[in-house]
């Protein structure tokens, strides 16, 4: 089996790819919100009711949030996780010190911020599956592939290709195919930067940007001397 070696056309069309998903994505908030997003506040005094066990002191995402928020976190939490599968598979098949470095990185970022985003869903009363929420969804085996179309998320073929790979091979796959994922979720991030108003989601928005986008540089720089 040969690496992946994407062609600048075939980086641009996944960019273009991820731009295009994020923007459903702000359709998909219009349609299940009924109203405009910047006026859904949920977090302001009438939303006590979402999470009536919770104080202020002891809410993970305290005040005002939108439906951004929420989507931010229903989206972040799957590819965060997609992250970390791909970080498994370094176990045996990576070769490269510096990937095997970014691998230890990836898993002590995301981990912990998967948890921090579940903490947020359950105080605020939203699903942790935006489809959960929407009636008719079917939910069973053989029913909506719930990673299928977001940004930057690798498709079921692209994981059983890295699966298959080791050594060089593997190393270069997996820079490739994490720099792809990375990017996605740096574009959904900016997105809650953007749109957001809850400020601890906001904040973490911000941290991703900053980590992500410091480990595309380091594996652009890795590929280069692979």
């Amino acid at each position: 089996m040969t690496a992946l070696n994407p062609t600048p056309h075939r980086r641009l069309r996944r960019r273009m790819a991820i731009v295009s998903t994020v923007a459903a994505g702000g359709l998909l908030l219009a349609a299940c919100g009924g109203n405009d997003m910047d006026g859904m506040d949920h977090g302001s005094a009438g939303s006590a009711s979402a999470s009536p066990s919770r104080t202020a002191a002891d809410n993970p995402a305290p005040g005002a949030f939108n439906d951004a928020d929420v989507m931010f976190a229903q989206m972040m939490i799957p590819h965060h996780e997609q992250a970390l599968e791909m970080s498994e598979l370094a176990d045996g098949r990576a070769s490269d010190a510096e990937v095997k470095a970014l691998v230890a990185d990836i898993e002590k970022a995301q981990d912990p911020e998967i948890r921090t985003m579940r903490s947020w869903l359950k105080a605020w009363g939203k699903p942790e599956s935006a489809e959960e929420g929407m009636p008719g969804m079917d939910h069973g085996s053989g029913g909506m592939d719930h990673g299928a179309g977001m940004s930057g998320m690798m498709s079921e073929g692209d994981m059983k290709k890295l699966q298959a790979a080791k050594g060089t091979e593997f190393d270069r796959m997996f820079a490739e195919m994490m720099i792809d994922h990375h990017e996605g979720a740096i574009t959904m991030a900016e997105g809650e930067q953007k749109n957001g108003r809850n400020a601890t989601a906001k904040k973490l928005a911000a941290d991703v940007v900053k980590t992500q986008s410091a480990e595309v540089a380091k594996l652009e720089k890795i590929l280069d001397r692979l």
